[in-house]
């Protein structure tokens, strides 16, 4: 699962056992060499569709980390690219990284349940971090992504169909949540990591209360599944105009 380069054991159980951002914080400079990191393919699908709808003003990539999906928005946005991340570790790897010429980026330490912006983005992104948010608090998260949008601006991040039960990926992420919770009801502070804590009609359901009109868009690149659902497709979340 792990490059070379990438945290050994005992580094990962340190970071477990520490809080969501220390462990962040520790991880930051081999994160990119984890399986945690979102594929350059789901990146690069991702561009590809917003490419078909774009081109976009202002970007912000919610829960940064080392800045990937900065580099979708560069791609699709002509005027600033913002990212967020409360990890400080996860920020000053995302500066150091040499970036192909784009729009120009700043780089904002804050979290993403409290939003230090106003209504001045035209996108937000976000990859791979809805699993660090318990069910409770994603009305609170999509008010605050609805709270930066300017009207008519879209909030997109891609979902990746859920395994059946029985497979050996199900059983996995069903272990891997079960060792989560004891670790939770053991130690503090928590550290907040559940794979299947974020479903798909939770979602959308309060998506649509924060005030979001919600579609789904295939990503082709990655097929379908035995039922004709797409394996993989993008949530585009529109704030209506006005």
């Amino acid at each position: 699962m792990f490059s070379p380069e990438g945290p050994r054991l005992r580094e990962l159980a340190v970071q477990a056992l520490s809080s969501v951002e220390r462990g962040y914080d520790l991880l930051a400079p081999k994160f990119d060499h984890t399986p945690f990191r979102t594929p350059d393919s789901v990146l690069d699908a991702t561009a590809s569709a917003l490419w078909r709808t774009g081109p976009f003003g202002s970007g912000l990539d919610l829960c940064c980390g080392t800045g990937a999906g900065v580099d979708v928005l560069r791609q699709v946005c002509e005027e600033t690219v913002t990212g967020v991340d409360f990890s400080t570790g996860m920020l000053d790897v995302a500066r150091a990284r040499t970036r192909p010429p784009g729009p120009p980026v700043t780089w904002v330490r804050a979290d993403a349940r409290s939003l230090p912006f106003g209504p001045v983005f035209d996108l937000v992104v976000s990859f791979g971090a809805f699993g660090h948010f318990l069910p409770r608090e994603l009305p609170g998260l999509f008010a605050q992504v609805h709270s930066v949008l300017r009207p008519g601006g879209r909030f997109v991040f891609p979902v990746v169909a859920p395994p059946r039960p029985g497979s050996l990926t199900y059983g996995m992420l069903l272990g891997f949540d079960a060792v989560m919770r004891v670790r939770n009801a053991v130690r503090r502070p928590p550290f907040v990591m559940y794979y299947r804590a974020f479903r798909f009609g939770d979602m959308w359901r309060e998506l649509t209360r924060a005030g979001f009109l919600v579609e789904f868009w295939a990503l082709p690149e990655f097929g379908q599944r035995r039922d004709g659902s797409p394996r993989v497709r993008l949530v585009v979340a529109r704030r209506p105009e006005g």
